[in-house]
């Protein structure tokens, strides 16, 4: 049960007095009490939450299911509390307690009357939002379904932004939900996408400018593990731009609020792929010279446990430790001003915050048409940026667009794993290409709300440039970039002509590639071209060169020899997926690959056809993924391409959960087609225009 009031409990803890007479000091910390009193800016009372750590070690797995146990769930046990504390009198409320519950994130309005935050009751699973007086009554639960809404802020005009697992996907690398950003009405109706990531956003946060500063994780074909960094949105969800971070693999940057008076930010940097709790070094990041320049980030404190800062000034600092908020000078120095008293020793503070009124950011004018499908692009020039060195003028002919897929299921998280070996992560689709004008520009439409990235292609369509990270856009948005890879303090370097000349076009629409499936799938697609002609020399017990390409067991736990040896023989494949990202011209993708260069224009003897050609080049360019479903996960991968397939059945609890699959689906006897439910399940992501509301 929870309780909360009328009939809230109220606890005076014996502090010696007020926390200003109290000796608890940090460790070299040299202030007066009166002199930190003065620099708590005017803050008198916080709250705070109370609840232990989830039961996984990354930093992002705390609520939900995982996929390979859906009794298992992530949040921490123990129970949770909101607290408000008085600064001055030492006086403890506990505003709402539930001792099987889970309480998160409270954020307070910007009247100071009431408090928004994430619970889940006691006997569920899932948290939702809900809102609170400052004097704990009158609780109300704004979201509710079988999902798990966390991390809200409000926005100026008292709408809701907050992250949510109701994006139905599963982290492309483990076991956990992935949740995005979403927003609602004050009243939690009304709820809209905001992000098209497959992996997580967390912490949004709202800048002084009017936008929304927020952790966006992301590996296009780059390492899983290093880019977690910070990124900005407009309130509508346009305008998705990073922050600072994202050139350069790393710790995770999360939990970032803005310092008043400066243009800066503190946030915590998470060691590593991140700790539970948001645990690591308090941090002050400077973006002044751009987002890429890395000692623009100074540590503050030795720790490296540190959580939930709030800065109150550029010298004054809120934050928790275990079970200690804090409070932190400019230099690092620190003094407790709580600390938990509770038998359950695994319970901690979260998330303190001033109880008080603040003043509302101003809200950007939106330019969301929810009547339309789609948005717009314009590329200044493709070869302005970032290790473009060797690119001519007009080389670069067209962009092929592709996008990233969510996963519905994942069931391994190893380094070798059913998608690729020692690559991609994730499943493309072929959208297909746009032009490049001669003078490097772009202009074209794209499907609104899905994951967009695009290769640059020469005019035989090799691979001359990748990106490695992604680009979304809100119906009838229209946005732009410098160049590919280009230095986000750069602007558009001198031209020929004033004029682009795509911009003086109508945008392009995509060109499908109509004779090759948007997804591809090695044993179906793939598989055959080298059946036919390579296997003759390549195979049986002396294969040529030591590569063996038939469809054959190998010693590999999951994929056959084929994949395994044009995956495993250096060079055959440049696939890319490294730490770093960013590669230099023409050395990744088909320009890179040994294999394409095999085949053009001929291998001894053998010739493929275009169509085969291209079938070969498309998916390297695509991440040289074995399965094209999402359904092969955990089997072993040459035995899902039989005729007899059935899925496991994590993959058809969650298809169903999700409402792809009917829910009386019997997964040993009903057929299943795994490709078109996986379209499916796709397809429930895409945006559908509506009219606006009045």
């Amino acid at each position: 049960m929870y309780s909360s009031c009328p009939g809230r409990m109220v606890i005076r803890r014996l502090l010696r007095a007020a926390f200003i007479m109290s000796p608890l000091w940090a460790v070299g910390v040299p202030a007066g009490a009166a002199d930190v009193q003065s620099r708590l800016e005017g803050v008198d009372q916080i709250v705070f939450a109370v609840r232990a750590f989830g039961k996984d070690g990354h930093y992002y797995a705390n609520f939900g299911h995982f996929d390979n146990n859906p009794e298992r769930w992530a949040y921490g046990d123990g129970g949770g509390k909101l607290c408000k504390l008085d600064l001055r009198s030492g006086e403890l409320e506990v505003l709402l307690s539930d001792p099987r519950g889970g309480v998160r994130d409270p954020i307070v309005h910007y009247d100071g009357r009431k408090i928004l935050f994430s619970y889940r009751k006691g006997s569920k699973n899932h948290y939702h939002l809900y809102e609170v007086d400052a004097d704990g009554t009158n609780l109300r639960q704004l979201t509710d379904g079988p999902f798990d809404d966390f991390e809200p802020i409000y926005r100026p005009d008292d709408r809701i932004v907050f992250c949510s697992s109701r994006c139905n996907r599963f982290v492309a690398c483990w076991y956990t939900q992935v949740a995005i950003l979403y927003s609602c009405d004050a009243d939690g109706r009304n709820i809209r996408t905001l992000s098209s990531s497959i992996v997580h956003d967390n912490t949004p946060w709202m800048l002084p400018d009017g936008r929304i500063l927020y952790t966006r994780w992301e590996y296009v074909d780059r390492s899983r593990v290093r880019y977690h960094h910070l990124w900005t949105i407009s309130p509508d969800g346009t305008g998705q731009m990073v922050y600072f971070g994202n050139m350069h693999g790393g710790t995770v940057m999360i939990d970032a609020k803005p310092i008043p008076g400066t243009n800066k930010v503190a946030c915590i940097f998470s060691p590593g792929h991140g700790r539970r709790g948001h645990c690591g070094r308090m941090t002050i990041v400077d973006p002044s010279e751009g987002p890429d320049v890395q000692n623009r980030a100074k540590h503050l404190g030795e720790s490296s446990r540190y959580r939930d800062p709030y800065p109150l000034a550029e010298d004054s600092f809120l934050l928790a430790e275990g079970r200690d908020i804090l409070w932190m000078n400019g230099q690092g120095e620190t003094r407790v001003l709580h600390t938990l008293e509770d038998d359950n020793q695994e319970l901690l503070v979260h998330e303190p915050r001033p109880l008080r009124p603040r003043v509302r950011e101003p809200l950007p004018y939106s330019t969301v048409d929810p009547g339309r499908a789609t948005g717009q692009l314009v590329l200044a020039d493709v070869r302005n940026g970032r290790r473009m060195e060797g690119v001519g003028e007009g080389e670069i002919k067209k962009l092929l667009v592709l996008e990233q897929l969510p996963k519905p299921v994942n069931l391994n998280g190893t380094v070798r794993h059913n998608t690729s070996i020692d690559g991609t992560f994730t499943l493309k689709r072929i959208l297909g290409t746009v032009p490049v004008e001669p003078d490097g520009s772009a202009n074209f439409e794209v499907p609104a709300l899905r994951n967009i990235f695009f290769v640059a292609l020469d005019e035989n369509d090799m691979a001359v440039k990748r990106m490695q990270s992604f680009v979304t856009v809100q119906p009838g948005e229209t946005t732009s970039c410098v160049g590919c890879h280009e230095h986000r303090t750069s602007t558009p370097r001198s031209r020929k002509s004033p004029v682009l000349t795509a911009a003086g076009r109508p945008p392009s629409i995509i060109k499908p590639i109509d004779d090759v499936p948007d997804v591809i799938d090695f044993p179906r697609d793939i598989q055959p071209i080298l059946d036919r002609h390579c296997v003759s020399c390549h195979g049986g017990e002396k294969p040529d060169g030591d590569i063996d390409l038939t469809f054959a067991p190998s010693g590999h736990i999951i994929f056959p020899r084929s994949y395994h040896s044009l995956m495993t023989t250096k060079g055959l494949i440049a696939h890319g997926n490294d730490a770093d990202g960013n590669r230099p011209p023409r050395s990744i993708g088909s320009s890179a690959s040994r294999l394409m260069k095999t085949l053009l224009p001929a291998h001894y003897k053998v010739k493929l056809s275009e169509h085969e050609r291209r079938m070969v080049r498309l998916w390297i360019e695509t991440g040289a993924a074995y399965p094209g479903t999402c359904a092969a996960m955990e089997v072993k991968a040459s035995a899902f391409h039989v005729p007899d397939f059935r899925p496991n059945k994590h993959y058809v609890r969650e298809m169903k959960r999700f409402g792809i699959l009917p829910a009386e689906f019997d997964p040993a006897a009903d057929p299943i087609d795994v490709y078109a439910t996986d379209r499916a399940y796709w397809r429930s992501f895409w945006y559908r225009p509506t009219k606006p509301r009045r």
